[in-house]
């Protein structure tokens, strides 16, 4: 655990340099992403996804569709994504991939969405690490003070079972999972140090919720089919007449089309058709994970930072649970998958030992996620309670997330301004809040730190303000 609790100082000196390597990997996958959001084959935003389906058939413009995109995205990317790469030093899916969503269904051409998905990334290796060195020069370092949100993040994303078993399955389900992950919290923080101490806590918690989601659903299927057994009982000892007649009026009573399974299955043949341009993303997103100057969450930049690799690719593991069936039905029902798939790629490439290995695997793992996504559909449809929990983890994860960058984003304000950097943070947090939340809730913390700090560097040159330190 001690590398998770290094100073300010230390996580701030890794800046955000790279290599040519890295540089020309960020600037090809920009220009891939924002092509194939220019086709309308994927996109990162979950949000944008369903509003693809009347731009591809034809019913809306694509300037209507990227004002969606925009309007959606806009406060991830710069009230989340740039604080979190700029206070952490790795970059992260909210400031590549919801940018090059809105380049390229932006561009009129097929050509242009590329060029402008690549000047993205040019700007992103080119421009941020200037941008970073001269916050971290100014009389309130506000980036640095940033990194106070890397502990509650850690620590409050442990939590995120807990909230969905409490939500799902009661609260004495939830007590008990809760005191399970504080032991195991508490245990590996004495006996294993050196390992991020929530990481055998959240797996046992998510073990705990599928279990009992798997359990409720074979209770069900076991009552349905006494129920039907007993119901064919009955049906025999009528008379044949009367099973006859009830044989045809259940047969009456089935659909002959599901205009659902129908649309489904033409929007799962239209992602096959691209499969090649699926591979090529896949391996793109893969390598870049591998390089570890990329993390796919707010916990997970933080980990990948201090190069604690292992953990930050199992807390992207249990990440995905939440977003499958989420991201399986909006691509069944749009025709457009998503960015990074089902997000595997992201742990996978943290785990492998060079780039050669995480491009071929990540355009394999795609690929397998295309041909799979139509019996993912069917999967999901059989296992309600699992398919309810995803949707419980995902609301809990933001829950926790949102309170741990809340809490983190004040303990940045006390560090870089103390009683008024609260006031101003918390201010502007409570004015969005307000104002019926023109940023995200989720961003909106870390934004108004960013505000803040300016605000504060003002006032020192106007000499109406001291920094707390330096």
């Amino acid at each position: 655990m001690s590398t998770l609790l290094v100073t300010a100082a230390d996580t701030g000196s890794k800046g955000l340099d790279f290599t040519l390597a890295q540089q020309l990997t960020v600037i090809l996958l920009c220009a891939l992403t924002a092509f194939i959001s220019h086709m309308a084959l994927a996109v990162f935003n979950d949000g944008v996804r369903p509003f693809l389906l009347d731009f591809i058939q034809g019913n809306t413009t694509r300037n209507a569709t990227t004002a969606v995109a925009f309007g959606l995205s806009a406060g991830f990317i710069f009230g989340l994504g740039a604080p979190m790469a700029l206070s952490s030093g790795v970059l992260n899916p909210w400031l590549l991939f919801l940018p090059t969503d809105v380049l390229g269904l932006l561009s009129p051409k097929k050509w242009l969405a590329p060029l402008l998905g690549a000047g993205w990334g040019a700007v992103i290796v080119f421009g941020l690490g200037g941008a970073n060195d001269l916050a971290h020069d100014l009389p309130v370092d506000f980036l640095t003070a940033l990194q106070q949100m890397s502990t509650p993040i850690l620590f409050l994303f442990t939590l995120f079972p807990v909230l969905a078993v409490t939500k799902q399955f009661g609260r004495l389900r939830g007590a008990v999972t809760g005191v399970v992950e504080l032991v195991l919290v508490v245990f590996t923080m004495n006996m294993w140090p050196d390992i991020f101490a929530g990481s055998i806590a959240m797996a046992v918690g998510v073990l705990l919720l599928i279990g009992f989601a798997v359990r409720k659903d074979l209770v069900e299927h076991r009552l349905k089919r006494a129920e039907q057994t007993e119901a064919a009982k009955a049906t025999a000892t009528g008379s044949d007449g009367d099973s006859v007649s009830t044989e045809r009026s259940n047969t009456a009573a089935e659909p002959a089309d599901d205009p659902m399974q129908s649309l489904f299955s033409a929007s799962a043949a239209r992602i096959r058709r691209y499969l090649p341009l699926y591979m090529l993303l896949g391996a793109g997103v893969c390598l870049l994970a591998q390089m570890h100057v990329f993390g796919g969450g707010e916990a997970t930049s933080f980990l990948i930072a201090d190069g604690e690799y292992a953990e930050a690719a199992q807390v992207d593991f249990y990440r995905v649970f939440g977003f499958i069936p989420l991201i399986a039905t909006t691509a069944l029902a749009s025709g457009a998958y998503a960015i990074a798939g089902f997000t595997l790629v992201y742990p996978i490439g943290y785990l492998l030992p060079n780039p050669v290995l995480a491009f071929v695997v990540g355009a394999l793992v795609l690929a397998v996620e295309v041909f799979a996504l139509s019996y993912v559909g069917k999967l999901l449809g059989k296992l309600p309670s699992v398919r309810d929990s995803s949707e419980h983890l995902r609301n809990a994860i933001t829950e926790s997330l949102w309170l741990a960058i809340l809490f983190g984003s004040l303990m940045a304000a006390n560090e870089m301004g103390g009683g008024l950097g609260i006031l101003i943070v918390g201010g502007l947090y409570l004015l969005n809040e307000a104002m019926g939340r023109v940023v995200v809730r989720m961003a909106a913390a870390p934004a108004a730190v960013l505000v803040g700090g300016v605000l504060l560097n003002l006032l020192y040159w106007l000499d109406l303000f001291t920094p707390v330190k330096g």
